[in-house]
């Protein structure tokens, strides 16, 4: 992938300015990022995907992975009152 994509770059701009338990459970994609997650996943499974455009999905679900155990670990300390 020769640039990052706004999704890729949208939560690295999160992480990079600091964050907090809540603002992690409170995080989104824009709209603009999900719209382009969803076309390429459509595309993938009617057309396929160029190595630059599935390299840019994968990442992506990579990061939504990492996301979501972060939203999870939030909700626990938030529960915990820490």
């Amino acid at each position: 992938m020769s640039t990052a994509s706004p999704a890729y770059l949208e939560i690295i701009d999160f992480i990079a300015t600091g964050t907090t338990p809540e603002a992690v459970v409170h995080f989104r994609p824009s709209p603009e990022a999900e719209r382009r997650v969803a076309d390429l996943i459509d595309r993938e499974q009617d057309t396929g995907l160029s190595p630059d455009e599935q390299a840019e999905l994968d990442h992506f679900l990579e990061l939504e992975h990492i996301l979501r155990m972060a939203k999870a670990k939030a909700r626990q300390i938030l529960s915990r009152g820490q």
